[in-house]
Parts: C-alpha cells; structure tokens; sequence
C-alpha cells in the first residue's frame, strides 16, 4: 500500500514538473529554429546568437543565405522598431538604433508587463486576454509566453516571458506576409 501511495505522489510530482510553461532563455550559441512563411512560401531560418557587450548579433541562415544581423545595445534597451530584414543584401547588417530582430525591446516588454500594451512600429500591440489562445508549445513543452494583438490589423504575437530578451516566438496575420514559429531551441 505504501509503494502505490508513493508510486501515485512521484507521478502527480512529475505531471507537475513536466507540465510547467517554461521560458526560452538566449545565451551565446544559441541556436533558434524557425519555420517562416514568407508570402506564401515556407523555409525554414536559423539564428544563431552571439552577445557581445555591445550588441547581439543574430547569425541568419536561410536557403543559402547566410548574413549576420546586430542588433545595438541601445536597441535591445529600447526599440520601437521590428526589422523584417530577410538577410540577403549584406553579410553583415547594423540595424538602426531603434530596431530589433526576432524579439521587441526590454523597454517594450516593460510597458506589456505595466501597461497590457506596448507600441512598435507606430503600432500599438494589446495583451490578450483570453488564456486558451496563449498557448505555444515548442517540442512538446509549453511556453511561458504573452499573446499580443496588433490594434489597427489582425497581426498576432506571442512573445516570451523574459525581460533580458523577450524573443517573439510566433508572429501570425503579418499583413507584410511575414510570418514565423519558433519549433526547435537549441544550445551549441
């Protein structure tokens, strides 16, 4: 009687353990796949990370395409701006001050936290509140992630609960025609 009461408490532990949201955290190698639809097309992209004391760089590999996307210190603290760059006209690309890549500023995902809303792109996104549309799972684990909705279109985002790099996982409804999933997070 006493291993079956032991046997049921370790599962009921496990089911809690394996069932919790977790939060995709990005460190040098960091190694984030993609699916990306790009107006009407699929491929898939890899961004490998390296940090510097400076900025982060975001190593894009995509159909032959290879380029290095650095985003500025300056940027990652406050942005406003999401660069939809696709990486083929430079091997190496300086986004503007106030542009991220694949992720929105710590100053923007302060005013989510804050405010339920944050604006990017002189658009104002608003934190959705509906918990059954929140869900992103990422190799059978559940992301601890915020569902955000565009006010002016039907744009979509699910962005990770982590101030130091509040990754956008998945973008859906992009009138650009741009969208992506995150689907695999791998360490170098």
């Amino acid at each position: 009687m006493k291993n079956m009461i032991l046997t049921v408490l370790l599962c009921g532990i496990f089911q809690m353990v394996t069932a919790q949201d977790f939060a995709p955290t990005i460190k040098n190698n960091t190694v984030l796949h993609y699916i990306c639809k790009l107006h009407g097309q699929t491929r898939t992209l890899t961004l490998t990370s390296e940090i510097t004391t400076d900025a982060l760089v975001l190593k894009l590999d995509t159909r032959g395409v290879n380029s290095s996307i650095v985003t500025k210190s300056e940027a990652l603290k406050n942005g406003n701006a999401l660069s939809y760059n696709q990486g083929e006209f430079s091997p190496v690309l300086n986004l503007k001050p106030n542009e991220t890549f694949f992720m929105i500023s710590q100053a923007a995902y302060q005013d989510l936290v804050k405010n339920n809303k944050f604006s990017y792109n002189n658009t104002t996104y608003v934190l959705d509140q509906n918990s059954d549309k929140n869900n992103v799972v990422i190799e059978g684990k559940s992301v601890d992630a915020m569902h955000v909705i565009a006010q002016i279109d039907e744009t979509e985002m699910w962005i990770v609960k982590n101030p130091e790099f509040p990754l956008i996982c998945k973008i859906t409804k992009n009138p650009l025609g741009i969208n992506w999933t995150l689907v695999k997070i791998a360490d170098k």
